[in-house]
């Protein structure tokens, strides 16, 4: 009987001071629950059966509402309920904002073997973005990875993704990206298009991008963080090693999904801590 639901940002993490409101047809407040350190709602009380509108607020968010339909068994299972930070709708404010490379990581993940995933990530880059005052198309993304970062935790795999047969660092030092555009895909995502040069090779990549809130940060500056993914293909970077290990299975999978978290400080410079 009762109340259960999962209380979660955009990005995963449990929010655990989040508060569960149910009321009834007329507006009247029937249960009020907290979330626990997990962002897990159980409240036992037992609800009469009918509908109900359940509403989910925490300290920093923006508000959720949901509809629930209580049967005989006088449960409510919610389920997950996503919170946004407020602000997380709307692009941050405009002007210039620098990328802020230690709140913010640059990954990749690759199948191995066919039945799982080596994840590595670049550890040097730098980035701006500017956010368009008037035609948001025209806000601006550009950055810069350096090839010879990469760290998946091995050594001898890091050496190898840094030779001729992948990035080839001595050759090809720098991945760059530089957006030509934006365009809305839906409430707070959007669709980053850019130029991605990688391996010698400039291609036009597209990024899904959602922005997860904006909000001050201790040294008296203001942060927004952002999460986009992409999916490449090697051949088209001209990288085409590979061993095959059995008929149709490659040792190293041909698409890599790159996940990008990103923290960007307004203006044009970065705090010292």
């Amino acid at each position: 009987m009762g109340l259960t639901a999962r209380i979660r940002t955009r990005d995963g993490w449990a929010v655990s001071h989040a508060v569960v409101t149910v009321t009834d047809t007329t507006g009247a407040q029937v249960l009020r629950a907290e979330a626990d350190t997990e962002g897990a709602v159980r409240d036992a009380t037992p609800l009469a059966p009918g509908a109900y509108t359940v509403i989910v607020t925490a300290v920093g968010y923006a508000p959720a509402a949901s509809s629930a339909i209580v049967t005989a068994s006088g449960r409510a299972e919610v389920g997950t309920v996503t919170l946004a930070r407020h602000g997380g709708s709307e692009l941050p404010p405009p002007g210039p904002w620098t990328i802020d490379p230690a709140h913010s990581t640059v990954a990749a993940v690759a199948q191995h073997l066919g039945i799982s995933s080596v994840h590595g990530r670049f550890t040097d880059f730098s980035g701006t973005i500017g956010i368009a005052a008037g035609d948001l198309a025209q806000s601006r993304v550009e950055a810069v990875i350096r090839a010879g970062s990469i760290d998946t935790g091995n050594a001898m795999r890091d050496a190898h993704l840094k030779s001729a047969d992948f990035l080839d660092v001595e050759k090809y030092p720098e991945i760059t990206y530089r957006s030509t555009g934006l365009s809305e895909a839906g409430a707070d995502r959007w669709t980053v298009h850019g130029e991605l040069g990688l391996h010698g090779v400039v291609r036009p990549v597209d990024l899904d991008l959602v922005h997860l809130g904006t909000g001050a940060d201790p040294w008296g500056g203001t942060r927004a963080a952002f999460r986009a993914t992409t999916d490449l293909r090697r051949e088209d970077f001209a990288m085409n090693y590979n061993q095959v290990v059995q008929a149709g299975i490659a040792a190293i999978g041909t698409t890599l999904r790159v996940e990008l978290d990103i923290q960007a400080v307004r203006g044009t410079s970065l705090p010292a801590v």
